[in-house]
């Protein structure tokens, strides 16, 4: 296993929080500055576009920053196949078990209903023969698979550069740049992070999604856990249902230390906006959300460092909680706009604020149960050097 990385930001950001800290009730951080704000902007075509990719895939509901549901074996995302042909003698630990058992620990790389599909239509044969699912195997009896696998999606591979910053046999942990959309989706048929999986790791082409086990919006910055196996991403997609996984992530804030002390712990549920297909807010109707806010470390009395852990993963889930509670990330144009404007900062900072290009949310530490050692694996990626360069601009007090 690879050695962990370490992350020179990550002393300035993590800490352990209180649980006891309940959040006050919600109040402005200061007056808006009404003669500097910025021009709020709802969504256009090419932002809608762009979004839609983001938080839509086929029919689940993809979360931001969250899960990715497994996609199964959907016959309407098919296009492609291959052939897949194995064989295993059955071992004197092995006698005894069923198929089913005894196929789901050899065949590792697919799922348990594949793996009955191909029993049932009896592409998979003991002594050259079908069985049942129940049919318990003897010692010295071979197992003979000869099936069509099906390809998932139209996607194709792409020479695009990957910074890779944990790999082993069934895992890699990508540090994913602003700008990459995570899959090709309406508007985005390239240059995605899963073309770029598919032309370094042509063999996970019959892995959903190239493997993908989560995913993060186009211009947020940061790790993406992507399985090699079938049984790592079904074992990692089950490890995020659990909460086993932990992702930090660093974003600036509209928002003095101490306002933003009182919203530690963030519950609110997260659902689609009434009228705004591509928008989320929270709603009574929507699903859980909560995000705790681990540590905040002022840059001026108007913005704030701060370390965001998600305890759920909803689309735009750490955008939606801190603007629901009055401190929006800089640069959100989808949920910020004249909030972002702070009093009391400097002309040469307003600027900053105003012109930084996409939402200031950088995912740069990602945790795990490794799906096949069950070691703990930590993995970061310090702050892009857009982040570093504006919390300079707000720290520098002076025009």
């Amino acid at each position: 296993m690879s050695p962990r990385p370490t992350n020179e930001d990550a002393n300035l950001t993590m800490t352990d929080f209180d649980a006891n800290n309940k959040p006050a009730a919600n109040q402005q951080d200061s007056e808006l500055l009404a003669d500097s704000a910025l021009e709020h902007e709802e969504l256009d075509t090419d932002l809608a576009e762009s979004e839609l990719a983001e938080t839509e895939l086929d029919e689940h509901e993809l979360e931001d920053d969250g899960d990715l549901e497994d996609d199964g074996d959907d016959a309407e995302s098919q296009t492609g196949s291959r052939e897949v042909h194995a064989e295993h003698m059955v071992t004197v630990e092995q006698a005894g078990l069923r198929i089913d058992k005894l196929a789901a620990q050899i065949f590792t790389d697919f799922s348990r209903a594949q793996l009955q599909s191909w029993i049932n239509d009896g592409k998979l044969l003991v002594d050259g023969v079908a069985q049942k699912s129940k049919y318990r195997v003897k010692v010295g009896q071979t197992f003979t698979l000869a099936a069509t696998l099906e390809q998932h999606g139209q996607d194709l591979p792409e020479d695009i550069d990957l910074d890779i910053v944990y790999e082993d046999d069934d895992v890699i942990v990508v540090n994913k740049p602003v700008g990459m959309v995570v899959h090709p989706g309406a508007g985005n048929w390239s240059g995605t992070l899963v073309n770029a999986l598919l032309f370094h790791f042509p063999e996970q082409e019959h892995l959903p999604r190239a493997g993908l086990v989560h995913r993060i919006d186009k211009d947020t910055s940061g790790l993406l856990l992507v399985a090699k196996t079938k049984a790592a991403q079904l074992d990692l997609t089950d490890q995020l249902k659990d909460k086993t996984v932990y992702r930090h992530y660093q974003c600036i804030v509209a928002g003095g230390e101490e306002n933003l002390k009182r919203f530690r712990h963030i519950n609110e549920p997260i659902g689609r906006h009434h009228s705004m297909r591509t928008k989320m807010m929270v709603t009574d109707k929507g699903r859980e959300a909560v995000t705790h806010l681990i540590k905040i470390t002022s840059l001026n009395e108007s913005y704030s460092l701060v370390d965001v852990q998600l305890e759920t993963g909803r689309t735009h889930q750490i955008r939606v909680h801190l603007s629901h509670i009055g401190h929006p990330l800089v640069g959100d144009r989808v949920y910020g706009g004249r909030r972002q404007l702070r009093a009391g900062i400097t002309e040469k900072q307003r600027r900053a604020v105003m012109n930084f290009p996409r939402q200031a949310l950088h995912a740069y530490t990602l945790g795990f149960v490794h799906p096949v050692t069950e070691e703990d694996v930590e993995v970061s990626a310090p702050m892009p050097a857009d982040m570093m360069h504006l919390m300079e601009q707000l720290r520098d007090l002076e025009d």
